[in-house]
């Protein structure tokens, strides 16, 4: 059987720069061609200007300095330091200084680098940040297109548009009602519409107050958007339940807004299964993606640090070629390039097609797979370790090695995944994601995973934050003053109703209640129209991300249960040290800070 190039360029980097330490069942299985050196072995001769002789090569975008071991590109460096050796890279001699505050790792509960063993990544909205106004629109698109074609929705849908800054994570959708809810930590509606019609506080109470038992808002009558990929589904319900309200005889009366939510979402899963979606995006990821020139020097860097580094996605193996062949691959001038195992090199383990979030339950009984590259044909293996082919014996299992080495299969658990890379403890991998549910939070409560969630919309929010701190402390010196003009005019009732006061301390005390009252209306009102402006400046709609009001949202709340570190793009990893104790503020009561504002 011949084998083809492809495979043997893996087999060739996979001798060099995998560590058999670290994968000791297949130490017995490689031949022993002089390679079995040690990764620090390479690491030290690699800044002595060695590099071992490997088809493999970085892409053009990377340029490596032989002499100072300074990995360069072509990206915005903190603090306005423009295009120059990347000064935001920890590795370079420029790292270690201040970071920009929409690039900061933010951090809940301690992780200290030095115990952790290997470092993970999902790949889409991850390693793969899409381009909403182009990748969401065209999954828009292909939705309306299945809801007129194959669910007979009337054709006026196809005229419709997508705007794809309208909704945000973290919000839930009532499929029952056709509302769309943003709550806080405590499950409290605190903004509601129905399609776009904003409710009112007497129907958000009538809904969603009056009630003898609390409402989980769960499935199956609820629907959580907390992920990038749900906005576009989440704007088009909103759409349908407009149009349903003013054209209902367009719409089947059977086809009520639960029914409705259904066929959305089974409109996109069809975008899904015929590889629309993902055939656009492959044949020019440049339109879809956002180029991100930190992750190879990232990747890079943990590597050299010893970690075992693999990725995990629920994507196949062809669209996750595609991928990161896009973000880790040469680029030419016109955004093409050719496919090619590259990127390969900076990962010790790859498992495509993992069915994430099922994946993480070690109980499940998924075979696991290997890939074979140049066909994409699965290959049978015995828990991750190579397997015989019948009718080819010792060349078979040859055949086999050559694939496993690249350490690249389909399926599986989290079982398997903690044998390919001898992880003996579940607390020593960190893990990168961007769904709460899907990545962060089962990988947390199942594993006790190490976690870090990515929120791309983060950066902004948090630059926000920076430049209104002023403006925030106006607000709780307005709430402050609110509170005691209201506590004056509570003691002066009082006062009017219980105490035995003459005509005159009568006649006294109603004219400052009055006049207070009078103050606390002002003060009301430009308190409220303050906190709007605020609230507006981060989202004309929907407000902060991570709160609402005073009290943080309820996707902060899931943030802050179940990401041990939290930060805008995964590239922000480069910027500090392998070696790093991220540790979490102080927590404080509300009595504490009453203390400390003395």
């Amino acid at each position: 059987m011949r084998i083809p190039m492809t495979l043997t360029v893996s087999f060739c980097f996979s001798l060099l720069y995998s560590t058999p330490s670290r994968f000791p069942q297949f130490a017995s299985l490689v031949p022993d061609l002089g390679f079995r050196s040690s990764r620090k072995f390479f690491t030290a001769k690699r800044s002595q200007g060695f590099a071992p002789s490997c088809p493999f090569q970085l892409g053009a975008s990377y340029k490596m300095d032989a002499t100072s071991n300074r990995v360069t590109s072509e990206i915005q460096g903190p603090d306005g330091c423009g295009k120059t050796a990347v000064s935001c890279l920890w590795a370079s001699p420029e790292g270690g200084q201040k970071i920009d505050i929409g690039k900061h790792i933010f951090c809940n509960r301690a992780v200290n680098m030095k115990n952790i063993v290997a470092v993970g990544f999902d790949m889409d909205y991850t390693l793969a940040q899409y381009k909403p106004e182009t990748f969401e629109s065209l999954a828009y698109n292909g939705t309306v297109k299945k809801l007129v074609v194959n669910l007979g929705y009337p054709n006026e849908l196809l005229d419709w548009s997508f705007d794809w800054t309208y909704m945000v994570r973290g919000l839930v959708l009532d499929k029952k009602r056709g509302n769309i809810l943003k709550m806080d930590r405590h499950k409290y509606v605190k903004v509601a519409y129905h399609g776009f019609r904003l409710l009112s506080k007497d129907e958000k109470v009538a809904t969603y107050g009056n009630t003898l038992v609390r409402d989980a808002f769960d499935e199956p009558d609820y629907a959580l958007i907390d992920t990038l990929f749900s906005l576009a589904e989440a704007y088009l319900f909103a759409q349908l339940v407009d149009f349903k309200d003013n054209n209902p005889e367009k719409i089947s009366e059977e086809k009520d807004y639960f029914r409705m939510y259904r066929d959305v979402r089974a409109a996109v899963d069809l975008c899904h299964r015929d590889g629309t979606l993902k055939q656009m995006v492959a044949n020019d990821p440049k339109m879809y993606i956002n180029e991100d020139k930190s992750i190879v020097p990232m990747l890079q860097m943990l590597r050299t640090s010893g970690f075992a580094v693999f990725l995990v996605t629920n994507s196949l193996w062809d669209y996750t070629n595609v991928v990161m062949n896009f973000l880790c691959g040469p680029q030419k001038l016109d955004g093409s390039s050719k496919l090619t195992l590259d990127w390969l090199q900076h990962f010790d383990v790859v498992i495509s097609g993992s069915a994430k979030p099922r994946f993480f339950h070690d109980e499940n009984g998924t075979n696991l797979f290997a890939v074979d590259t140049d066909s994409g044909m699965l290959i049978n293996t015995d828990n991750g370790s190579p397997m015989a082919q019948v009718f080819l014996g010792a060349i078979g299992i040859l055949f086999n090695i050559v694939i496993f080495l690249g350490f690249l299969f389909q399926g599986g658990n989290v079982g398997h995944l903690h044998k390919l890379l001898n992880v003996e403890s579940s607390s020593q991998v960190l893990y990168v994601g961007d769904h709460i549910y899907g990545d962060i939070l089962r990988s947390k409560k199942v594993l006790g995973w190490r976690t870090m969630l990515v929120v791309p919309e983060l950066e902004k929010e948090v630059q926000l934050l920076w430049h209104l701190r002023d403006t925030r402390k106006q607000l709780i010196m307005l709430r402050s003053e609110r509170e005691h003009i209201e506590d004056q005019i509570h003691h002066l009732k009082w006062s009017l109703q219980c105490e035995c006061l003459d005509a005159h301390e009568a006649k006294k005390a109603h004219s400052k209640l009055d006049s207070l009252e009078v103050q606390l209306e002002r003060v009301r009102v430009t308190h409220q129209e303050a906190q709007k402006v605020f609230h507006e400046k981060f989202h004309k709609v929907w407000g902060q991300l991570m709160k609402t009001g005073y009290q943080n949202s309820r996707f902060a709340h899931q943030v802050e249960r179940f990401a041990c570190l939290y930060t805008s793009q995964v590239g922000n990893l480069a910027l500090y040290s392998p070696a790093k104790y991220y540790r979490p503020s102080e927590d404080f009561m509300p009595h504490e800070f009453d203390v400390f504002s003395l």
